[in-house]
């Protein structure tokens, strides 16, 4: 079984994914409108993408900017037509007006992804009381990655958040893995390498020529140099 670390790039389309695969790409997070910071995308999009590329793909469950659940039925009926689609590993997380993790939206969803593999994304970076929020959600089925960026301003920020984390790896609630996204730059990879992070998240890096621009998978394989260095 190989254990490299784990890329995970963003993919609007079958272009952008194919590209990230050939590039290295382990896993591929799948949205729409990054206007937003990334939406549920189409299940036209996923069925093309799932049928264009062999990386495990990890769609997005959100459907307004901000980490507000808003219609939690219709995220229902969004993760339902995916699963049916076969869509088998998700991404979402939501807060609640107090800076806390939204139970009964996420709880809402996981019973519709039946033990599904998910990330709880960057509403961590924006929440009341990260360490609250992490043993809140620690026994929830299917959890097993956070995405963060240690900060709501990115990882030049977060970064000392980061680290501290990745030392609590295994205790009650940070058992999940740590994926580092958010602002996240080459530079950045060898101290999270050497405190053990071994899951990183590209978006905007990945896209020399901006969101309007596919994915590159020079920009790609030069990331995958870089972690696996």
């Amino acid at each position: 079984m190989s254990t490299r670390a784990v890329i995970e790039v963003i993919a609007l389309g079958p272009e952008d994914a194919v590209a990230a695969q050939a590039g290295g790409a382990d896993r591929l997070e799948l949205v729409t409108d990054m206007a937003a910071d990334g939406l549920t995308p189409p299940v036209e999009v996923f069925a093309r993408i799932r049928a264009a590329v062999a990386v495990p793909l990890r769609v997005m469950l959100r459907q307004r900017d901000g980490f507000a659940a808003g219609d939690a039925r219709a995220l229902v009926r969004a993760a339902r037509e995916l699963r049916a689609a076969g869509a088998d590993e998700f991404v979402l997380g939501f807060l609640d007006e107090h800076g806390g993790p939204d139970l009964r939206a996420v709880e809402l969803l996981l019973a519709e992804l039946d033990g599904c593999r998910w990330t709880f994304h960057r509403a961590v970076d924006h929440c009341a009381d990260r360490d609250a929020l992490r043993k809140q959600l620690a026994d929830l089925p299917g959890l097993d990655t956070y995405l963060t960026a240690g900060s709501a301003d990115g990882v030049d920020e977060g970064l000392p958040v980061l680290l501290a984390e990745a030392a609590r790896r295994g205790e009650p609630g940070y058992t999940q893995r740590l994926m580092v996204g958010g602002g996240l730059r080459l530079g950045h990879l060898p101290a999270l390498r050497a405190a053990g992070v071994d899951a990183f998240h590209i978006g905007g890096a990945a896209r020399p020529g901006g969101w309007t621009a596919p994915v590159s998978a020079d920009a790609v394989r030069e990331w995958r140099t870089a972690v696996d260095a």
